[in-house]
């Protein structure tokens, strides 16, 4: 791995570790759950993940970017009901995520294909990209590029990294918005996969025993 994806991907595993900490045997059931294209229970995750509703309540709250409907079902959890600018198409179903990386690294969790279309976030020109769970089969245009960044212990994943990574047509379609965010970068779409992957690795390696949370 190129030692710059390398920097930026251990930093992410551990901005992961920070946000999820012990919960994250929490989050590979309930994107499964999510990808089936309709809201999700507490009871549903309690017998995805075999344990009790009242310790997935718990952990629930200290997740605070989580989406729910009305009546009280999640909606969003990264892979989201709710339309976002990550238009996800996996399993016969239309699906949203919260951002770039996202498109890139689910497949693998779910173990099944998706077409992303994303706008460029410069320009507005559609990227298509065709995702395997071992890897990116398409890219329209093949200059696209995600822009990455790696914040230090967010209390909001979503608002401190979800919402700064994005799909660019080109590189030169990034160089205003790296000029705006010191320290973030712009790497090819096979490169941005490649970063996912210890992120990929660490969810669904995340063990799902019986106890607190």
């Amino acid at each position: 791995m190129d030692p710059q994806i390398q920097q930026l991907a251990t930093r992410l595993s551990d901005t992961l570790d920070s946000a999820l900490g012990a919960r994250s045997w929490l989050q590979q059931p309930l994107l499964q759950l999510l990808a089936e294209g309709r809201p999700v229970t507490t009871g549903g995750l309690a017998t995805a993940t075999g344990r009790p509703e009242d310790e997935i309540r718990q952990a629930l709250v200290a997740m605070p970017d989580t989406e729910y409907d009305a009546d009280g079902r999640i909606i969003g959890a990264g892979l989201t009901l709710n339309p976002t600018p990550h238009r996800y198409e996996t399993g016969g179903h239309t699906l949203y995520t919260w951002c770039a990386l996202d498109t890139l690294i689910f497949p693998a969790i779910l173990g099944t294909p998706a077409r992303v279309t994303s706008p460029c976030h410069a320009t507005g020109e559609p990227v298509r990209l065709t995702v395997e769970p071992d890897r990116v089969t398409s890219v329209e245009p093949a200059t696209a590029v995600v822009s990455i960044v790696a914040p230090d212990a967010p209390t909001s994943v979503r608002a401190s990294f979800c919402n700064q990574v994005h799909f660019f047509a080109t590189p030169d379609a990034g160089k205003d918005w790296l000029e705006e965010h010191p320290g973030a970068a712009v790497l090819p779409v096979a490169d941005a996969h490649q970063l996912g992957r210890p992120l990929t690795e660490q969810l669904s390696a995340a063990d799902t025993p019986t106890g607190c949370c």
